[in-house]
């Protein structure tokens, strides 16, 4: 009889750990919805060029100074613009890493 009794705390555990999951999954949710609206900039040629990107890594802004392309061929451009694509999509990643780290951190295995 005693083994049986030792198997109740495990059901009691395991809805907890169930609760514990569902409320983290709840958590991620809402992080990965604020990561839609957050945003991060990044610029090349010294300003000439800004990148802005959300959190979940959606391009929402391209601004070229117009007096940059005075002075630049179109190689130079796309250079310029693959770079700052590519800082935004840095600084994105860390700010999702920021928002959903610790939530990763929370899971019970």
């Amino acid at each position: 009889m005693a083994k049986g009794f030792n198997k109740i705390p495990a059901i009691g555990g395991q809805a907890g750990m169930l609760q514990q999951l569902q409320k983290l999954q709840r958590q991620m949710e809402e992080a990965q919805e604020k990561l839609k609206t957050e945003t991060v900039s990044a610029t090349a040629g010294g300003g000439a060029i800004k990148i802005t990107m959300t959190g979940d890594q959606r391009c929402t802004g391209v601004e070229i100074d117009p007096d940059f392309l005075k002075d630049t061929d179109a190689e130079m451009l796309q250079d310029m613009l693959l770079t700052a694509v590519n800082l935004a999509l840095d600084k994105s990643r860390e700010l999702q890493e920021k928002t959903m780290g610790p939530l990763a951190g929370a899971l019970p295995f």
